[in-house]
């Protein structure tokens, strides 16, 4: 698997809800389309993806093979404290993306 791009704003106020995007590099292969000689490409896709904010689970999403290639993602997370948001995708071959944003809580 590929990588990620992660946009979350870099400080944050207490409370305050706030935008998250995300985009994962993946084929997203539906296995019904077929290559250049007519063999039928197979299934290949991202299943799971799950936003963690501190160890805890703040967006879940299950994705299937009507979701395009380099699935893009935006969700809202309610700032607490400064931490980091964690972003796993997981896809049915069991492949990995991981990624990691920091978040900063501050009054001014």
């Amino acid at each position: 698997m590929a990588d990620a791009s992660i946009r979350v704003p870099q400080k944050v106020r207490p409370g305050e809800v706030f935008p998250v995007r995300v985009v994962a590099r993946h084929p997203m292969e539906s296995g019904y389309r077929h290559d250049q000689v007519g063999r039928l490409i197979p299934r290949f896709i991202i299943e799971t993806f799950v936003c963690e904010y501190e160890g805890r689970e703040v967006f879940r999403a299950g994705l299937s093979s009507g979701i395009s290639a380099n699935p893009y993602l935006f969700f809202h997370v309610r700032a607490g404290t400064s931490g980091e948001l964690r972003f796993t995708w997981t896809d049915e071959r069991g492949g990995v993306i991981e990624a990691t944003a920091r978040v900063e809580v501050t009054t001014t």
